[in-house]
């Protein structure tokens, strides 16, 4: 394991501060070519199918073993633009999961077609009667742009432009204990899982290590809305284990810790993971010195189940960090970036 001096220099961090490009759901292109790059870095062959998803070929030691893929998705959460206004401000719904009041006021990137603009996320005055008691709905939502229909639409902004916060509000910040410090960024969903795969990557290389099993890493598109890339990429490479490596939120009364260990999915709102390799991926965790935290969910989904309730693998998990504040300023334990790595090393590489 990693453990730098300074924390803010922890090889996790400055990788995912390279991946901090808009990249909604459709537009993932900001964050798969730093992986692109980085995988030219570190001297691995790739390659990019037509939906966008990023993939690399490992042989396995075993090349009769049934191909087992790991995934991270590319997407983030963000708005949608619905409507353009007489005065240039735009009306905007939510891309993914999000919701207004876990942003805020304060300045987005729209994508334009052309060119991004910066525009600043409005809920309207609290010079008004009772407003203290309003709930916040995107009804109530605009983006102010300051610029005319005419000049939005040379930029390419238009109705299904999407818009995220802009990069100075992304983060990330170190606080709490210095030897055991806390990480927060605008969302660690699912840069951090991409993060991981590359570091995977990078610790196979230089430990010259080859997996068991046949192998397709992949760094997939369109997650937060449906899964697509995850889909689209099971249909055609018939993966009999497909292993998401994606954060584990924690919704009230879910039983899991900010303490450096990772979670896993064991349920959520699409049906049961494969308990067999559930128990198969806690046990390698051990291996590595770490353990991963079981946990069910009523009101989640990840590429993994998205795909096996669509009947795209026989075997699928889903396990990753730890993350307070889900789909909003995350929060997670900085040593769980490299336990998910370590628990990767030891179950792709058991010997």
């Amino acid at each position: 394991m990693h453990s730098p001096q300074d924390p803010s220099q922890h090889p996790a961090l400055l990788l995912f501060q390279k991946l901090l490009a808009p990249a909604p759901s459709g537009r993932e292109a900001g964050v798969a070519d730093p992986v692109r790059r980085r995988l030219d870095e570190l001297g691995y062959a790739h390659e990019t199918d037509p939906a966008g998803n990023v993939l690399v070929r490992l042989p396995g030691q075993d090349p009769q073993a049934p191909l087992t893929c790991y995934a991270a998705h590319m997407d983030e959460i963000g708005m949608v633009v619905t409507a353009i206004e007489a005065d240039g401000c735009l009306r905007v719904d939510r891309s993914g999961g999000l919701f207004p009041w876990k942003l805020g006021e304060g300045p987005v990137t729209i994508l334009g077609d052309r060119e991004e603009v910066v525009g600043v996320l409005s809920m309207g005055s609290t010079h008004t009667a009772r407003a203290g008691e309003r709930s916040v709905t995107w009804e109530d939502v605009r983006i102010l742009t300051g610029l005319s229909p005419d000049a939005l639409k040379a930029a390419g902004v238009r109705p299904g432009s999407t818009a995220v916060p802009v990069r100075e509000r992304r983060g990330p910040v170190l606080f709490g204990p210095a030897e055991d410090p806390l990480v927060a960024a605008w969302t660690f969903d699912d840069r951090m899982g991409v993060v991981a795969l590359l570091r995977f990557l990078e610790r196979l290389r230089d430990e010259e290590r080859q997996p068991q099993s046949p192998t397709l890493v992949a760094f997939t598109v369109h997650e937060e809305g449906g899964g697509q890339g995850a889909k689209i990429l099971a249909d055609r490479e018939r993966p009999t284990v497909f292993i998401a490596v994606d954060g584990c939120p924690i919704p009230p009364g879910a039983p899991l810790l900010l303490d450096g260990r990772p979670g896993i999915w064991s349920k959520d709102r699409l049906g049961h993971y494969d308990q067999g390799l559930v128990r198969d991926l806690m046990a390698a965790a051990e291996r590595a010195g770490t353990a991963l935290q079981p946990v069910v969910y009523s009101g989640a989904a990840s590429d993994a189940s998205l795909l096996w309730y669509a009947g795209g693998a026989h075997r699928v998990a889903c396990f990753g960090h730890v993350r307070e504040n889900s789909h909003g300023y995350e929060v997670a334990r900085l040593a769980v970036f490299d336990h998910v790595v370590d628990t990767l090393v030891a179950y792709a590489c058991p010997g």
